[in-house]
C-alpha cells in the first residue's frame, strides 16, 4: 500500500533547499525584516508576472481583500456581490470593510459565481463584485466585466488560488480594478508563513492601498489617514522571489497531473475538472464530485488505502453560522448547497508523479 499525502510541502522545499536557505540567510544578515530591497524586488517581479503595473505586498490574503475594498472607498451602507461557494476570507473581508455581503449561487460545473444570476442581486447600494477564481479556475471575467461596466461597479479579483491562471489570453489579476493574492504555504505560490499581495494598473489605487497597509502613512510619522498594519516581511518576500522562478514549471506539472487524472477518470460517473479553450486552470485543487455515494465512507476507504483527501468546502458560505443573521434559505443557493455535500479534493501538487496518480485513480474507481 502506498502512502500519498494531500500535499507535500517538504518535497518542494528540498528541491530548492540551497536557494531558499541562502535567501533566508541573506535577509537575516542584512536585517531587512520589514520593507526594504527584498520586498521591493518581489513586488516588482510579481507585478511583471501578473502583467500589472503595481504590486503591494501585505500580511496575508484576507488583508489584501480588505485593503482592496477600503482603497476603493467601500464601507458602511454599501453592498458587495460575491460567490456563495468559497473560503470565508472572501466574505469576511467584505463585512470587515463595513459593507454587506451579497451572495450569488455558483455554476455547477466550474464552481465559480454564476454570471447569469449576478444582475438580479444588484441594487442601488451595490458597489463591487468579487469573483473568486476557485480551485485555480478563472471565473468568466468577460461577462463579469460587462456587468460591471453596465452598472458602474468595481471588480476585485480574488485570485488566492489562481496564481498564473489565464482567462482567454489574459492572466488573472490583470482583468479587474484590483486583485488579491494569498501566499499561504499551501498555495501554488506559497510562502513559509503568511503573506499576501494586491496587484493593479491604477496608480492612484495602488498608492492608496500601500498607505492603508502601512498605517495610512507616506513617511514615518506623516499619516494621511488611519490604516492597518499589514506588510509582507522580508524573509517571506525573499522566499517568494525564489519560488516565483519555478511557478510556471510547477504549474505545468499540475496541469499534467490533471490530465493524467482525466485519462483515468473520464469514463466514470464522477464529475471531474478540465481545462477548456477559454480558461487555463492552474489546478490549485483537483476536485471531483460524488453524486450517489456516501462521501464520508468514500474518504474513509481512500484513507485506508493510504490516500489523503480533503473537502473544499463542506458548508457553503450563506449557511455558515457566521451568516445566520442573513436568514438565507437552501432554495436561494441550490448549487452551492449541492456542491458542498458532494465535492472531494484528491491529492494535487507539482511533485505528485504519474505512478501515484495511477494508484489514486485505481482506488477511486474501486470505491465509487
Amino acid at each position: 500500500m502506498q502512502s500519498i499525502p494531500f500535499v507535500d510541502l517538504k518535497k518542494q522545499y528540498l528541491s530548492i533547499k540551497d536557494q531558499i536557505d541562502r535567501a533566508i540567510s541573506d535577509v537575516i544578515s542584512n536585517s531587512a525584516f520589514i520593507g526594504g530591497s527584498y520586498v521591493q524586488q518581489f513586488e516588482k517581479e510579481f507585478a511583471e508576472y501578473c502583467g500589472t503595473k503595481h504590486c503591494i505586498g501585505v500580511g496575508n490574503g484576507t488583508d489584501s481583500l480588505y485593503i482592496a475594498l477600503k482603497s476603493l472607498g467601500i464601507g458602511v451602507g454599501d453592498e458587495v456581490i460575491t460567490s456563495a461557494f468559497s473560503f470565508i476570507a472572501t466574505s469576511e473581508a467584505i463585512t470587515l470593510s463595513g459593507a454587506k455581503t451579497v451572495f450569488v449561487d455558483i455554476d455547477p460545473m466550474s464552481y465559480n459565481i454564476d454570471v447569469s444570476k449576478i444582475e438580479e442581486r444588484i441594487t442601488d447600494r451595490t458597489k463591487a463584485i468579487i469573483p473568486v477564481h476557485l480551485y485555480g479556475r478563472p471565473a468568466e471575467m468577460d461577462k463579469i466585466k460587462e456587468i460591471a461596466v453596465k452598472y458602474d461597479l468595481k471588480v476585485i479579483e480574488d485570485a488566492a488560488q489562481a496564481h498564473g491562471a489565464h482567462f482567454r489570453d489574459q492572466k488573472v489579476g490583470s482583468m479587474g480594478d484590483i486583485a488579491s493574492f494569498s501566499f499561504y504555504p499551501g498555495k501554488n505560490l506559497g510562502a513559509y508563513g503568511d503573506g499576501g499581495a494586491l496587484v493593479t494598473d491604477d496608480d492612484e489605487l495602488a498608492n492608496r492601498a500601500r498607505k492603508i497597509a502601512n498605517h495610512g502613512r507616506i513617511s514615518k510619522y506623516d499619516h494621511e489617514m488611519e490604516g492597518v498594519n499589514s506588510r509582507l516581511d522580508g524573509i517571506q518576500a525573499a522566499i517568494l522571489t525564489i519560488k516565483l522562478n519555478y511557478l510556471d514549471k510547477w504549474t505545468a506539472n499540475r496541469i499534467s497531473n490533471a490530465e493524467t487524472y482525466y485519462e483515468h477518470l473520464q469514463k466514470s460517473d464522477l464529475q471531474i475538472p478540465l481545462n477548456t479553450n477559454s480558461v487555463r486552470s492552474v489546478f490549485h485543487l483537483y476536485v471531483i464530485r460524488l453524486q450517489k455515494n456516501n462521501r464520508d465512507a468514500f474518504r474513509d476507504k481512500l484513507s485506508s488505502e493510504g490516500i489523503a483527501t480533503g473537502i473544499h468546502y463542506p458548508i457553503a458560505l450563506p449557511f455558515l453560522k457566521a451568516y445566520a443573521y442573513l436568514n438565507h434559505k437552501d432554495s436561494e443557493f441550490p448549487e452551492a448547497r449541492r456542491a458542498s455535500n458532494e465535492v472531494v479534493s484528491l491529492p494535487m501538487y507539482p511533485e505528485l508523479n504519474p505512478q501515484q496518480i495511477n494508484y489514486i485513480c485505481d482506488k477511486v474507481l474501486k470505491h465509487i
